[in-house]
């Protein structure tokens, strides 16, 4: 970040707009969620978000190959240099890395986890299994916290909390369709235990008894890593609280999803009907004046490089902090927005399903 502002490719009029007209029609729920952030946050949301969701796309769409993923590396090589190419994610990126110090190791950390979905990576231990889910996960959070001003360590270790535990229950609820796309992300150690053999599962996706108590576990796990972010949102400003507290209730709501279908992932695609999403929200709002930070835990070992590159990073010359308003004002403004678009979210789904 040291390139002066003469050699660095300034953002353009429209591009947040743009990345937030992807996040609009890519993710509808992280959309509607975003309109409980404060617009000092939620604009730079919008670029973040936009940039991971084009790397996550860019391999996906390319079939997994390593050239996706080293064209990715030499896109973050030109953000990173402040000469981003003319996409309007890239330059928001670019323009985000520079306003809020982030360090390059972070959005490299993300490329290298989705590297590892190139290579057929198995994951034999839970603890494989975080180091996956801390690189593509872990450093979305740790980035959004940046976003909202925030650098103390216990925080961002909180955000990874959060970040991993939402990839836990990605993989819980996607075991199928992985299956069927030839990858597993199920602790392979843990199949063995239960009596499966993780290759024949892939070769031959069937939900079982053996298979349910994988997923059990592993929503477990999720579970307590929920229940440990939950405290890290009493630090951030008052103003973000509601939305990261309701992302991580909407999430953890997709386990009680599972739940109800007996955990079956392999036949089954849990989701969170719109009703109860805004149920969740509401939830959320109403417990915020309330959180506290609790007892401090230790970060999850996989994370620690992240909170350590932050650490290493000077914060920006002029610190980028939320307005810290007085509880509630304008809530209900932003509740209002959010549940038309909730509304018609659900008007959507009802039309589609009526197809």
């Amino acid at each position: 970040m040291s390139q002066s502002s003469s050699d660095v490719t300034p953002i353009e009029p429209g591009d947040y707009a743009q990345c937030r007209e992807a996040i609009r029609q890519g993710s509808k729920t992280f959309f509607a969620a975003s309109m409980v952030l404060p617009g000092a946050v939620r604009e730079p949301a919008y670029g973040l978000y936009a940039f991971c969701r084009l790397s996550d796309d860019a391999v996906d769409l390319d079939g997994g190959s390593p050239q996706a993923v080293e064209r990715l590396r030499e896109r973050l090589d030109r953000v990173c240099q402040g000469r981003p190419l003319p996409v309007a994610a890239d330059r928001a990126m670019a323009d985000l890395m520079r306003r809020y110090a982030i360090s390059r190791a972070v959005p490299e950390a993300l490329l290298e986890g989705l590297a590892w979905d190139t290579q057929d990576r198995r994951y034999e231990t839970i603890e494989d299994l975080f180091d996956y889910a801390a690189r593509v996960a872990g450093t979305v959070g740790v980035m959004m916290t940046l976003l909202m001003g925030v650098r103390s360590p216990d925080a961002l270790a909180r955000a990874c909390d959060l970040g991993v535990a939402m990839q836990l229950t990605n993989i819980a609820r996607d075991v199928g369709e992985d299956a069927r796309n030839g990858r597993l992300y199920l602790p392979r150690v843990w199949m063995r235990e239960a009596g499966l053999d993780p290759d024949a599962f892939i070769a031959n996706p069937v939900m079982s008894e053996e298979l349910k108590s994988v997923i059990v576990r592993l929503l477990a796990s999720a579970d307590g890593l929920y229940a440990r972010a939950r405290s890290g949102v009493a630090y951030l400003p008052l103003a973000c609280r509601p939305a990261i507290l309701a992302a991580g209730l909407i999430y953890a709501e997709i386990g009680r999803a599972l739940e109800a279908l007996s955990y079956d992932s392999v036949s089954h695609r849990a989701h969170v009907p719109t009703f109860r999403k805004v149920q969740l929200l509401t939830k959320a709002m109403a417990a915020t004046p309330w959180l506290s930070r609790g007892t401090v835990s230790e970060p999850l070992s996989c994370v620690a490089f992240l909170i350590e590159a932050v650490k290493q990073t000077p914060a920006p010359v002029v610190a980028k902090t939320v307005p810290h308003p007085r509880p509630f004002v304008n809530v209900e403004s932003h509740f209002i927005r959010v549940l038309d678009i909730f509304e018609r979210l659900e008007r959507a789904e009802q039309m589609s399903k009526s197809r």
